[in-house]
């Protein structure tokens, strides 16, 4: 029986005429990563800071490990780590001394803080940087002692808000082997990211979040199999025969291929991805049709959010095309 660590139902919450959650709902199973993917200002951190007790809500109800957010608001906290898009460390203070602050706020004695601050300091592989101060930490490193703060006590659940904004790609890998590392060891992540390729990389399960609802959810490649699954690109030689190589596909694959005449290229959705090809590639060469390139390729999350809310993960704004499918769930 699977087990939730965070649970929303219906949950609604207004700013004036704003509705930032409307109906949403979240289902996170234990010990896993959890992505909420969304554009900006579709309601992520309005959720996160829900759940982790930090903002009171309208309607609905929500639990984290166990416990009502509403009405066991310390149980849910003593449970709960957060870190925020932006850095809470103190840049003035040392990399040790900000993880013994934060033990101290947790109530641990002098003794148990230090030990607690030298252990996170090795996981996190600022050992060495320990004694400068954080104001000289690169943007890679703040951000890993920020994650460090957040453990402090070992947490049930983490919550981690955009947690690699800004971040170049190498302390972005580095972000998300701590992420992994964390949930072997049994803690479950609700991550929140605009970074499709991030919630491609952490998330076992997913959630679309746009305007406040949830509009699709699955794993990634369920999500990634909403926009027609895997796809045959086919380049054809001569720009004249393109027309005549969609008529040729078209009845193999059973729908109307995409043809972007520029590049002499078609995409067509197709159900079994490796007959599907060896039947394309036979009628073609029946057909007496040159092909330059001729492939399987995956759908990516990106054209799945794409095909979900209409834009882009870093829009905001109205929707665009005729591919949304807000209400899907």
């Amino acid at each position: 029986m699977t087990t939730f660590d965070v649970v929303a139902e219906g949950l609604g919450k207004r700013y004036g005429p704003t509705r930032a959650l409307d109906t949403f709902h979240l289902a996170v199973p234990a010990g896993t990563v959890y992505g909420l993917l969304g554009p900006n200002g579709a309601g992520k951190t309005t959720a996160v800071r829900i759940l982790t007790t930090l903002l009171r809500f309208d309607s609905g109800t929500a639990s984290v490990a166990g416990y009502d957010v509403l009405r066991q608001p310390d149980e849910v906290r003593a449970r709960i780590g957060l870190t925020g898009q932006y850095a809470a460390v103190d840049e003035t203070l040392s990399g040790r001394q900000n993880l013994e602050l934060f033990g101290r706020l947790f109530r641990l004695g002098r003794g148990a803080a230090r030990r607690r601050a030298d252990e996170l300091l090795e996981r996190f592989g600022l050992s060495e940087a320990a004694n400068r101060s954080a104001g000289e930490f690169s943007g890679g490193m703040r951000r890993r002692l920020d994650l460090a703060a957040s453990l402090i006590r070992t947490p049930r659940v983490l919550f981690l808000d955009e947690p690699t904004t800004g971040l170049d790609p190498r302390s972005r890998n580095q972000v998300w082997d701590l992420v992994r590392g964390l949930v072997t060891d049994g803690t479950t992540v609700l991550l929140t990211t605009q970074y499709l390729e991030e919630a491609d990389q952490l998330a076992n399960r997913i959630s679309v979040i746009d305007a406040g609802r949830v509009v699709a959810e699955g794993t990634p490649d369920e999500l990634k199999s909403m926009t027609g699954g895997d796809r045959i690109e086919v380049v054809v030689r001569d720009p004249a025969a393109l027309t005549r190589a969609a008529g040729v596909v078209a009845p193999i694959c059973g729908v109307e291929p995409a043809v972007d005449p520029e590049i002499r290229r078609l995409s067509v959705p197709v159900a079994d991805r490796v007959a599907g090809l060896v039947d394309v590639v036979r009628a073609l060469d029946d057909a007496g049709i040159a092909v330059e390139d001729i492939g399987l390729r995956r759908a990516t999350l990106d054209e799945a959010f794409l095909y979900l809310t209409g834009h882009r993960p870093d829009e905001t704004g109205e929707p665009v095309g005729a591919g949304r499918k807000a209400g899907v769930a």
